[in-house]
Formats: C-alpha cells, sequence, structure tokens
C-alpha cells in the first residue's frame, strides 16, 4: 500500500503591501515645519488689519483645539465646557495685568497654577463619572464660569476687562509682530502636546480611551491618568486665553459661551480626534471657512453648517485621521519600554 501523497499546491507566502505614497507624504514630519512655514509666509500675501486680526485668531484658535484634543483625543473625555479654562486665563491675565500694571507674559506663571488648580478641583471629584455624566458636570463647569465672571466686580460684570496690555506690554503692539509671536508660541504648544502624545502617559491616555477597564485591571490608575490628561488641557486652554485677552486687550462673558466650547469640539472631531495634525487642519477650517463664507451675509452660517454636515458624511474619521500601526508591527517592540500594555490603539502617533 503506497503512501498517500499530499496533492495540495504549496501555500505561497503572502506578500504585505507596503504604505502607499501618499500614506508616507502625509506621515512626514516636514509637514508641520512646512505647515509653520505658510503660516509664518502668510503676511507676505496679505498684511491687511483684517487680515492679521483673523490668521491671528485662528492661531489662537488652533492652540485651544490642541489643548482639547489632549482631553477628548487622547484620553477620550468628553469636555463640553472648555471655554472656561480659556476664560480662566484671560480673566487671571487680564485682572493682574490691569491691576498690577504688568505686561500679559508676565503674569503667565500665576496663569498655569490657576489653570492647573481649576483642573484639579474640576477634575479631581468628577472624573470618576464616565461618558454622558462626565459631559454633563463640564457643560455645567463651563456655564458657572461664564456666569460668576458676569456676577464678580474683579472681572467687570458683563462689560468685562479693558485696556489689557500686550504679552510684553507696548512692544507687540504691532499686528505683524504680535502676529509673529503668536505663531511662534502656538507651535511650540503644538510640538509639546505631540510630543506629549507620544511620551509614555500619552501611551497611557491612549489605553484608558480604547478601554478604561482593561487598562484599570493592567495596572494603569486610570484616575490618575485622566487627571493628568484634564489639568494638561486646562493649561493648554488658559495659555491660549492669555493669548486671547493680549490680542483683543478686553474680555467679557460673552467670548465664553457653550458655542465657544462646541466650535473647538468640532474642531477637534472634524480634524481627527487623537491626531495633533488632524486637530491643527481642522481648527483652521473651523476659524477661517466662516470667513470665506462672509459674502453670503446672512446664509454664511447655513453654509457653514452644510458644508461641515457634508464633510463629516465623507470623512466621519476625520480629515487627518490618527494612524495606527500594524499589531503585527508592533510585536517586534519591547512592552517592557512602555510601561503599559502594547495595543493596537496606542501603537504609533502619526506626528
Amino acid at each position: 500500500m503506497t503512501a498517500v501523497q499530499n496533492q495540495n499546491p504549496p501555500v505561497k507566502p503572502v506578500r504585505r503591501r507596503g504604505p502607499s505614497v501618499i500614506t508616507r507624504a502625509l506621515e512626514s514630519p516636514r509637514l508641520g515645519w512646512g505647515g509653520l512655514a505658510i503660516g509664518l509666509l502668510a503676511p507676505f500675501v496679505t498684511a491687511t488689519p483684517y487680515a492679521l486680526n483673523v490668521m491671528t485668531s485662528a492661531a489662537v484658535f488652533v492652540m485651544l483645539a490642541v489643548g482639547l484634543n489632549i482631553v477628548v483625543g487622547y484620553c477620550g473625555l468628553l469636555d463640553l465646557g472648555f471655554a472656561a479654562f480659556l476664560a480662566v486665563g484671560a480673566y487671571t491675565g487680564g485682572i493682574l495685568a490691569t491691576r498690577l500694571n504688568l505686561p500679559l507674559l508676565a503674569t503667565v506663571p500665576v496663569v498655569v497654577v490657576v489653570t492647573v488648580v481649576a483642573g484639579v478641583v474640576i477634575g479631581g471629584p468628577t472624573l470618576r463619572l464616565r461618558s454622558d455624566y462626565l459631559a454633563i458636570v463640564t457643560l455645567g463647569f463651563g456655564e458657572i464660569i461664564r456666569i460668576v465672571a458676569n456676577n464678580l466686580d474683579i472681572t467687570g460684570g458683563p462689560s468685562g476687562i479693558y485696556g489689557i496690555p500686550g504679552l510684553l506690554g507696548d512692544t507687540l503692539s504691532d499686528p505683524v509682530v504680535f502676529y509673529y509671536a503668536t505663531v511662534v508660541i502656538v507651535a511650540v504648544a503644538v510640538l509639546f502636546a505631540a510630543r506629549l502624545g507620544r511620551s509614555r502617559i500619552g501611551r497611557a491616555w491612549r489605553f484608558v480611551r480604547e478601554d478604561e477597564d482593561a487598562a484599570e485591571a493592567s495596572g494603569v490608575n486610570t484616575y490618575r491618568v485622566k487627571l493628568a490628561a484634564y489639568v494638561a488641557g486646562a493649561v493648554w486652554g488658559g495659555l491660549s486665553g492669555v493669548l486671547f485677552a493680549a490680542q483683543l486687550s478686553a474680555v467679557s462673558p460673552a467670548s465664553f459661551t457653550f458655542l465657544q466650547s462646541a466650535l473647538v469640539l468640532m474642531a477637534v472631531v472634524l480634524g481627527g480626534m487623537g491626531s495633533t495634525r488632524g486637530v491643527v487642519v481642522g481648527a483652521v477650517v473651523i476659524s477661517l471657512l466662516p470667513e470665506l463664507l462672509r459674502d453670503l451675509a446672512d446664509y454664511r452660517f447655513f453654509v457653514f453648517g452644510m458644508l461641515l454636515i457634508v464633510v463629516m458624511l465623507l470623512r466621519p474619521q476625520g480629515l487627518w485621521p490618527h494612524r495606527v500601526r500594524d499589531p503585527d508591527d508592533m510585536a517586534s517592540r519591547a512592552p517592557s519600554t512602555l510601561g503599559v500594555p502594547v495595543t493596537a490603539s496606542s501603537a504609533k502617533e502619526d506626528e
């Protein structure tokens, strides 16, 4: 009796396709420097007071959105009252600068301390909540800050604070100089936020965002990790408030409504949650698109809303979503160097 021979054809090894040219181009670190170059060269294209005001507002909005991305995109904490930290930073810097006759830059250390305290006070008792409950609490926090500012004498009541000096007093009063200073500060903040997302705490944030129970079971102190994200976002929001006050030289409660928080969250979702590059693009789109549609008069916000709906239908993951590395590639990395278990979603930051 002869042995039965195996008639099955040999299995050919599957050749995996590498990243496309477009993917490699989008992952290139040179794109960030290209975006910074565009921002620095923009005044050479148009330098009217209106254009400089719009571009400066867009830069401040980018920094605000990057701060919220730490909370929502990295750690998955839904924050509907992020404009409150913008108000805390703007009012703290404005009050100190006007009462003590200081340049706004000198108030930054105090602003950082106040925003950290505000983040701990609000986040400490509330970050044990999840999903919808946390969103409701943060929404209430945003409204409380606005109402308090509207009723205190030190904040100027409904009229707010006027006559706030510039970052260096009168040195940066020129709109072009202030624009360049804002772009440089925002670029450093964006770079630091991207580095933070790729750090050990950044990977812990993504792990908590993907599965908080699994992170807790793996030994990650999820409460401290979430509090760190909330405080870091608060600091970014407070520093954005300093730039906001320096640009307008006045702050009032009307600038910190729920609509402002909704627009910042919209920028994060539109750009791609967790993707620093995407959030920067989303913030620029959200801040510049209404100005580009200004010729439509009363219909511009209607068209603005329709365009956002269309974009989200076509790109539900965002304009520039966060990319993850293949789990097989992650197997070659040493898990012990990460400090937290490796997951596909926590694999690779695209910045």
